[in-house]
């Protein structure tokens, strides 16, 4: 038998093998739907959110309050409490509870956003890093802050990595679409 009949056969799978390494590397997986649902959906807790906690007439309850990297918040008199995954209004149900077990006969507990978790924008920005959180930004907003793109940045779409139910997730987005905090924005080179 001859090896220059198998040739043809050996670039072939050559060929098909380049081609599918080459496309693994060019492909993500597209957001999930629960994605997109995040942007519209309640805000929800996490480390990094600095919050403001009012007790209605208890001005030595009343402070801000940072979530640490546990989740937890420490808050006088019941200790720890969990704020990772909760709403505002679940928090501040939770503490109320928790102050009704014989502190307090009926507390009114609100809770404001003192300051939001950062946002992270990477790749190819002027000044790559981690930047403030404002209810209602965009990757662009972010990425302006960020210094703009650079010369070789894509500026069509970009890849936000986002926690959803503690589970992480990334999806190409546009540039117009909201991004919430916490988010990781990151601008690829662009193909030319």
């Amino acid at each position: 038998m001859s090896l220059a009949r198998y040739k043809p056969v050996t670039a072939l799978a050559l060929a098909l093998s380049a081609l599918v390494g080459l496309s693994g590397c060019t492909s993500y997986a597209p957001a999930p739907k629960a994605f997109h649902e995040a942007t519209i959906q309640p805000y929800r807790l996490d480390s990094g959110d600095r919050l403001r906690v009012t007790v209605f007439e208890q001005p030595s309850l009343s402070n801000t309050y940072t979530v640490d990297q546990a989740g937890y918040i420490s808050f006088p008199l019941i200790g720890q409490v969990t704020a990772r995954g909760q709403t505002l209004t679940g928090l501040s149900g939770a503490i109320a509870s928790e102050l009704r077990q014989g502190y307090l006969r009926d507390p009114d507990v609100s809770i404001e956003i003192d300051r939001y978790r950062p946002v992270f924008v990477m790749g190819e920005v002027g000044r790559p890093g981690q930047y403030s959180y404002v209810p209602g930004m965009t990757a662009q907003n972010a990425i302006a802050i960020a210094g703009g793109f650079t010369a070789r940045g894509n500026q069509q779409n970009v890849d936000v990595t986002r926690k959803i139910n503690g589970q992480v997730f990334t999806g190409r987005t546009t540039i117009s679409a909201p991004v919430l905090a916490g988010d990781t924005i990151y601008v690829r080179e662009r193909l030319f």
